[in-house]
């Protein structure tokens, strides 16, 4: 007899170091592990675009970094890049224009988001230079891969994977239905 595979959980939970839009004490929680290079992350945007306007403040929205070197060169940069935009209060506007972007993510690139964001240039070459936020970005893919993923994007709705292989409908779908329980 085969029993069938268990949903894989999130196992890092959410806590202050993380990029969160919602309210803390909101009903849902959807994680996201993307790679600002990858495709299907740019792709799924738009969905998660309309999860956060029709669900607002019932929905809490975590992105955490996985970037997947081997097949996007610079993605790892780019997820760097994200958290030194954090350091200086611009994470979300950094990401929406990474997605955007991608998949031109090479420095020069990132340097003109950062640029075109008001960023402090010497304070951000330094922070890409001394690769000063490489540990944080390894961290959320050791949570990643502790949490079993093996692509982008992953996404955990209250803690446990959904699977979007059908689309992306598909995590509005299973949305929908765990707020409406």
């Amino acid at each position: 007899m085969t029993h069938p595979t268990a949903p894989a959980t999130l196992a890092v939970g959410i806590s202050a170091a993380d990029h969160v839009l919602g309210p803390d004490h909101a009903a849902l929680t959807v994680v996201e592990y993307g790679d600002f290079e990858c495709p299907s992350c740019k792709a799924a945007e738009p969905a998660v675009r309309q999860l956060r306007a029709v669900h607002g403040g019932r929905l809490r929205f975590v992105w955490r970094h996985f970037p997947l070197e081997d097949a996007h060169p610079h993605a790892l940069l780019a997820a760097e890049a994200a958290e030194s935009a954090a350091a200086q209060g611009r994470f979300w506007e950094m990401h929406d224009l990474l997605l955007e972007r991608s998949p031109r993510l090479a420095r020069a690139q990132l340097e003109a988001c950062a640029a075109s964001l008001g960023l402090d240039m010497a304070r951000f070459r330094a922070d890409l230079d001394d690769e000063v936020y490489r540990q944080r970005v390894r961290e959320h893919q050791e949570g990643g891969r502790r949490s079993h993923l093996r692509a982008t994007p992953t996404f955990f709705v209250n803690g446990v994977v959904q699977d979007v292989s059908g689309g992306y409908g598909m995590l509005l779908d299973a949305v929908s239905r765990a707020l409406h329980r």
